[in-house]
C-alpha cells in the first residue's frame, strides 16, 4: 500500500504556473464533474496554486489558447474528457496535464476493449458480448445466461446501467442504455461484493468494500444516497489484499492507465476477483472513494489534489503510454 510521497506537497507552487481546472464538459457525467471541479480548484487555491476554472463545454480550444496556461488538472468525466480527446488536444497545445494519456484514456473509456486486452493476458473479467443491434439481445440468455448488467459501452458513474434479471426485462434495458452510446454490452452478472482500488503514481491506496441496499452500486448509491457505506479497511486479510493489488496494478497497468485512477472489482462467492473496469478521472465529490482511500492512508485532500497535479510533471506524453 501507498506511503505518503511529500513531493508534491514540498514543491514551489510556482512550478506548477498558471493552472487550468478542467470541468463540466458535454458529457452524461457533466453534473459530476462541476462538483468535482470545483473541489479540486478550491483545494488548489488553498494551496497556493494558481488555479482558473475553465468550463469545456463551449469553445474549450480558444479557452485554453488564451489563457495562457502552464498545465491542466483534468476534472473532467466521461466522453469528452476521459476518453483521449481532451488528452490529444492538450498534447497538440503543448499544455502538461494530470493522469493518463491518450491512449490509456481512450481504451480505458473503451469498455469492450479494456476486456478484451485483458483476457488476452489471462486476467479475470466476466463473460460479455457486445448488443450490435436489437437482434443481438435474443444471445444474452444462451451465450451469458441471467442475470446480467447491461450498459452503454462508452459511459460512465453508472449512467444507463440496468440489472436484468430475465429476458422480459432485456430490451427495455437496452433502449435505456441505448440513449447513452450506440454502443451497448451485456456482461455476467458476479453475485459477490463490490470493491474499489485507487491508484496514484504506480502506488496502490487501501481498498474499500462498497455496500448499498439498492440492486448496485448505480447513480443514485454513488453520488446521491445516504445508505451507501464505505469500509475501508476493507476487511480482507492483509496477504489477501497485497495479491489483489500486485493483480489490480498489472490490470491498471496494461490499458496504458498512469498518473491516478480506479479499479472497481468484484470477489464472488468463491472468493475469486472479477475485473469490472477502470477509471481515469475518478469523482473528488463529497461521496467519491479516491479521497476516501486516500484519508486512510493518511493523505488528506488537498494533498491529495496536489499528488494529482504532480502527475502532470512527472508523466510526461513519452512515459504515459504502456509497452505491452
Amino acid at each position: 500500500m501507498m506511503k505518503m510521497n511529500h513531493d508534491a506537497c514540498s514543491r514551489s507552487t510556482a512550478e506548477f504556473g498558471r493552472v487550468a481546472v478542467l470541468m463540466g464538459g458535454y458529457s452524461a457525467e457533466r453534473d459530476i464533474s462541476l462538483v468535482t471541479g470545483r473541489a479540486v480548484y478550491d483545494a488548489l487555491l488553498r494551496k497556493g496554486v494558481d488555479a482558473h476554472m475553465v468550463d469545456t463545454g463551449t469553445d474549450a480550444y480558444h479557452r485554453l489558447i488564451d489563457g495562457n496556461y502552464d498545465r491542466a488538472f483534468i476534472a473532467l468525466h466521461g466522453r469528452g474528457g476521459e476518453d483521449g480527446l481532451i488528452q490529444g488536444a492538450l498534447e497538440i497545445m503543448k499544455i502538461p496535464y494530470t493522469g493518463s494519456g491518450v491512449l490509456g484514456s481512450a481504451l480505458t473509456m473503451d469498455k469492450t476493449r479494456t476486456k478484451w486486452l485483458w483476457i488476452s493476458q489471462g486476467l479475470p473479467t466476466p463473460e460479455f458480448i457486445e448488443l450490435i443491434d436489437e437482434h443481438a439481445l435474443a444471445h444474452v440468455g444462451t451465450e451469458i445466461g441471467f442475470p446480467v448488467m447491461i450498459k452503454p459501452v462508452n459511459e460512465g458513474s453508472s449512467c444507463g446501467a440496468s440489472k436484468v434479471n430475465d429476458e422480459t426485462e432485456l430490451h427495455q434495458a437496452w433502449l435505456l442504455a441505448r440513449k447513452y452510446d450506440r454502443r451497448v454490452m451485456a456482461e455476467r452478472w458476479i453475485e459477490g461484493i463490490e470493491y474499489t482500488a485507487s491508484i496514484i503514481n504506480d502506488s496502490l491506496l487501501p481498498l474499500i468494500r462498497l455496500e448499498t441496499p439498492r440492486e448496485f452500486y448505480d447513480y443514485q448509491a454513488k453520488y446521491l444516497a445516504d445508505t451507501t457505506r464505505y469500509i475501508c479497511p476493507c476487511g480482507l486479510p492483509p496477504e489477501q489484499e497485497a495479491l489483489i493489488g500486485k493483480e489490480i496494478l498489472k490490470a491498471y497497468k496494461l490499458v496504458a492507465a498512469g498518473g491516478w485512477g480506479r479499479v472497481d472489482f468484484f470477489m464472488d462467492s468463491g472468493n475469486r476477483m472479477w475485473l469490472i473496469e477502470v477509471n481515469t478521472v475518478p469523482g473528488m465529490t463529497s461521496h467519491s472513494l479516491v479521497p476516501m482511500a486516500a484519508q486512510q492512508a493518511g493523505i488528506g485532500f488537498d494533498d491529495l489534489v496536489m499528488m494529482i497535479l504532480d502527475t502532470s510533471i512527472h508523466e510526461t506524453p513519452s512515459h504515459r503510454e504502456a509497452v505491452l
